[in-house]
């Protein structure tokens, strides 16, 4: 199993029971580093989906209490991890990321860290768990996937715009069930 993307390059590799291995490796040593609670730490995004060709990038979700909390120590306990603070704005979120090697020109794992059981916390975790029960999602999300990549191999806000509606709907699901 190879992980890792360069910057704003697409692509999609075969489901490999190798990610999931890989996630519980770097979850204990998520632990290990921070004393976060195993409980506090997800694999989320396709890669997280049983059969799901993804892109070859580990998604963790981390949960906190209070973001704004987030202090020096525990960005310093993630470095200790491999895990650098990326300068992405999103909301409700910290963005990092580890990378091949020390050029910082292709990155294997994200951590999305979010406040604990709150908004982006439930919808990452909504979003995979209804993807692993629905075959029929699954199959709609990789058509998704597949109809971008026919016709470009960068362009990471596009693709990721490209299924943005689709998240949109399954996410306006929590609410229904």
């Amino acid at each position: 199993m190879k992980l890792g993307l360069k910057q704003d390059e697409v692509r999609v590799v075969e489901y490999t029971q190798e990610w999931n291995e890989e996630f519980i490796r770097v979850k204990n040593e998520l632990v290990e580093n921070t004393n976060l609670a195993e409980n506090r730490i997800e694999h989320i995004g396709s890669t997280a989906i049983k059969g799901m060709s993804a892109k070859p990038i580990l998604d963790i979700a981390v949960g906190v209490d209070d973001l704004g909390q987030v202090d020096k120590e525990l960005l310093q306990a993630f470095q200790k991890a491999g895990f650098l603070r990326l300068k992405v704005e999103r909301p409700g979120e910290i963005v990092l990321a580890k990378f091949t090697d020390d050029t910082y020109q292709e990155k294997t794992h994200f951590i999305h860290l979010v406040e604990y059981r709150k908004e982006v916390w439930d919808k990452l975790i909504f979003f995979r768990d209804y993807l692993n029960a629905d075959e029929a999602a699954r199959t709609q999300y990789l058509a998704i996937k597949v109809a971008y990549l026919e016709s470009a191999s960068t362009g990471i806000n596009a693709y990721t715009d490209s299924k943005e509606a689709f998240v949109r709907d399954i996410d306006s699901k929590r609410f229904s069930s």
